[in-house]
């Protein structure tokens, strides 16, 4: 029996290859073969090819963290969202098994056919920390540094963690990072 998709249910497995392959490395060849779906099908879905389908993985993860971390962090109680967000991070990115698709697209080649999309992705998750630090009563200046911290110290746990292959690097460090927020909230 012939499994029907619709182009939803093909972007997460697209996320997945290229977390795995990298843009570079994931020919259409690869993702046919890793997802089972035929070129002909897959170019229906994304007439763009490839790059609409990384188009399309960046505008999901997009998405998510939108609605998970960015808008809580914007709006929400600010001692919630920032927990929350150690939450969310944690459980996205697999307490460290998965890596970040975005950093790892803005450290190869790909960096420039999706700069707009990179850069975006880290400045709104910047913006919305420090606006959730501020709201917790910390100046601006030490709310940007702040933010900057959280989002490079998460950055780079995952780094460190699947170099080391130990998801407890990962966990320890959003502990250690939360602890540091929290403390300075208080």
């Amino acid at each position: 029996m012939k499994t029907l998709y619709e182009r939803a249910d093909i972007i997460p497995l697209l996320a997945e290859i290229f977390r795995e392959l990298g843009y570079e490395g994931a020919s259409l060849s690869r993702i046919t073969e890793r997802t089972g779906i035929g070129k002909g099908s897959l170019y229906h879905f994304f007439p763009g090819g490839k790059e609409e389908m990384a188009s399309a993985v960046l505008a999901e993860v997009d998405a998510w963290f939108e609605h998970a971390i960015y808008q809580p962090l914007r709006e929400g109680d600010a001692h919630q969202a920032i927990a929350a967000m150690w939450t969310n991070v944690n459980d996205y990115f697999r307490s460290g098994g998965r890596i970040c698709l975005v950093g790892a697209f803005a450290l190869d080649e790909t960096r420039e056919r999706f700069s707009a999309a990179i850069s975006d992705y880290f400045v709104r998750w910047i913006d919305a920390l420090r606006s959730a630090l501020m709201r917790a009563g910390c100046p601006e200046g030490e709310a940007q540094a702040l933010a900057e911290e959280g989002v490079s110290g998460i950055q780079g746990a995952l780094v460190l963690s699947r170099a080391l292959d130990d998801r407890m690097v990962f966990t320890r460090s959003l502990d250690t990072l939360a602890k540091r927020l929290d403390a300075v909230m208080r």
